[in-house]
């Protein structure tokens, strides 16, 4: 079974790029340097950012379906991020070295599946969340902090 790990489209959060810290206040979110690494994963590029890179931390509305699984957290995009990561059977290495809950949505956007793995052990797991023909697409997420990390879809 292909799957593609895709990151979030840049162009929704550049409105935030070179904004001031007060600016991005007003939006709720926040810039951080980054001081460790891994501990800064960015959802654009699906990966740990380098330290002294900087970053937007923002609440963002990942799972925007009209049910009761419409979902919101917080994320962190690189400020700057110009590319979204979109890989074929290829399991980047800010989910590999994490655990990661998998969620099953179908067509509508209700969750219909979900379980936890071990980074190197996701691939048996999106195969068979994708064995239901009903699974439209997964959302990865961190499972420590529950924070979205990706969208996997059927390649």
């Amino acid at each position: 079974m292909a799957f593609r790990i895709q990151g979030l489209d840049p162009h929704q959060f550049s409105h935030l790029v070179g904004l001031s810290d007060t600016a991005l206040t007003e939006y709720g979110a926040r810039r951080c340097v980054v001081d460790a690494k891994p501990g800064f994963p960015d959802r654009i590029e699906v990966r740990d950012l380098d330290i002294g890179e900087t970053a937007i931390l923002l609440n963002f509305e990942h799972q925007p379906a009209d049910t009761p699984y419409r979902s919101r957290h917080a994320i962190f995009v690189r400020e700057g991020a110009a590319h979204a990561l979109d890989v074929v059977d290829i399991v980047p290495e800010v989910l590999r070295i994490r655990t990661i809950s998998l969620r099953a949505f179908d067509a509508e956007g209700t969750m219909i599946d979900a379980d936890l793995a071990k980074g190197t052990a996701l691939v048996p797991l999106i195969a068979r969340l994708f064995d239901n023909a009903d699974t439209a697409y997964l959302h990865a997420h961190y499972a420590k902090r529950g924070c979205y990390a990706a969208r996997i879809v059927r390649s």
